[in-house]
């Protein structure tokens, strides 16, 4: 096993912590039990598990679909986009505080505060920047066409962001204001 690929299962392991503390932390309700989730909600949670053990199991230990035979370049750039992926998904994470839900539990949840600080000030979604960066980056540090497989997440992303933003507008009357004065991904682009 390669110290890269211990860098980026480490990497794996920091976010899903922070996740996880982050919930504990600011008493984050747990749900209820799987058994009474709706069918929908426990495909969801079930399918968000199964893809991360895959990528664990990819990062650890597997290649598959090698996109070059010299790949240091590729390998590097991945890493870079990775660890800026990484980085931009926790801060937004930890700058959310105990604003953060998720999106199919957020409707019966009280409204918080709107988070306009931080990276918030530069762009609207943070969180799921980071995470696009985070899984091209990986598959490319990994030297695999599955990068383009990160298409798909981006897809779900869009549609997640439509919503998501309608509910803020909904909740906050001053969140037309900040979405004309930041942008959703890219700062001072898009």
């Amino acid at each position: 096993m390669t110290r890269m690929r211990v860098g980026l299962f480490l990497g794996l392991a920091l976010h899903k912590a922070v996740w996880e503390l982050m919930r504990v932390r600011v008493g984050a309700p747990t749900g209820s039990p799987r058994s009474r989730l709706p069918t929908s909600k426990r495909l969801l949670k079930y399918s968000k598990v199964a893809v991360l053990g895959l990528l664990v199991v990819q990062t650890l230990f597997l290649d598959l679909f090698p996109i070059s035979r010299r790949p240091a370049l590729l390998r590097a750039v991945g890493a870079i986009l990775y660890a800026l992926g990484l980085a931009v998904a926790i801060s937004g994470r930890v700058q959310l505080g105990s604003s953060w839900a998720n999106l199919e539990d957020a409707a019966g949840l009280p409204a918080r505060r709107l988070v306009r600080q931080g990276i918030y000030a530069y762009i609207r979604h943070p969180i799921y920047v980071g995470d696009l960066l985070l899984l091209a980056g990986l598959e490319l540090a990994l030297n695999s066409w599955l990068v383009l497989a990160a298409l798909l997440p981006f897809l779900v992303v869009l549609r997640q962001v439509f919503v998501e933003e309608s509910l803020l507008r909904a909740r906050f009357e001053e969140y037309e204001s900040y979405s004309r004065r930041t942008k959703r991904f890219i700062p001072l682009v898009v």
